[in-house]
């Protein structure tokens, strides 16, 4: 393998890492817990600041469940078969399901959490490199954003640095909440590419409408 491909290999396994924990409904602090490599360490892999060593892949590896042909991208049918597996569910019964490659750039996630009895704690913040945005499909849910507390509906968009402490949970709706995440490891933003609405303030009137508005 070439130095440039082995390099290009090396940044596309951080991506890859992050997509196999989400899709275990893994933290970076559990995973730390289970195999001894600090969370710090974590960060910076997935978020390609750091090379994995040879040892961490291994244990990764292991952890996730994953072979190393598939976190280095050479094993296509299995990768394809990760994603088209029910998603498992985390500690708090969320359920991830991914929706992209993860081989660079924004990642595509949809999460759902069950309905929950009784009023919910205020959600458990985490913190990291990246930015993110987040719509609601279904449901009420708890934004905790730093101080900030933002209880979002059906169609509510929050976009924000994941360098704030952040968490969320289901908001008490009597039901599931679903909704999308768009993920920029790199800090990465979508880019809005609307044209401009006409207003009516710019709307030019015909002869007809000018002649009439004139008279007095």
């Amino acid at each position: 393998m070439a130095v440039d491909d082995l390099e290009g290999t090396l940044a596309a396994m951080g991506p890859r890492l992050r997509a196999a924990r989400e899709h275990q409904g893994a933290t970076l602090a559990g995973v730390s817990y289970a195999t001894g490599i600090s969370t710090s360490t974590l960060s910076r892999i997935e978020t390609g600041r750091r090379k994995p060593t040879l040892e961490v892949l291994l244990q990764l590896s292991k952890e996730y469940g994953v072979s190393l042909d598939e976190l280095a991208g050479t094993a296509p049918a299995p990768a394809a078969e990760l994603r088209r597996r029910a998603p498992l569910s985390s500690g708090d019964d969320k359920a991830v399901l991914p929706l992209t490659r993860y081989v660079g750039g924004l990642h595509a996630h949809k999460h759902v959490l069950p309905a929950v009895e009784g009023p919910p704690a205020r959600p458990r913040q985490v913190s990291h490199e990246g930015y993110e945005w987040l719509c609601v499909l279904y449901g009420r849910l708890w934004l905790a954003l730093g101080d900030q507390d933002l209880v979002l509906t059906a169609g509510d968009v929050a976009e924000f640095d994941t360098r704030i402490p952040h968490g969320v949970v289901n908001a008490g709706s009597g039901g599931p909440v679903e909704y999308l995440i768009m993920f920029g490891p790199q800090g990465e933003r979508l880019r809005l590419r609307t044209p401009p609405a006409v207003g009516r303030g710019n709307r030019q009137p015909n002869r007809s409408q000018a002649g009439r508005e004139a008279r007095p």
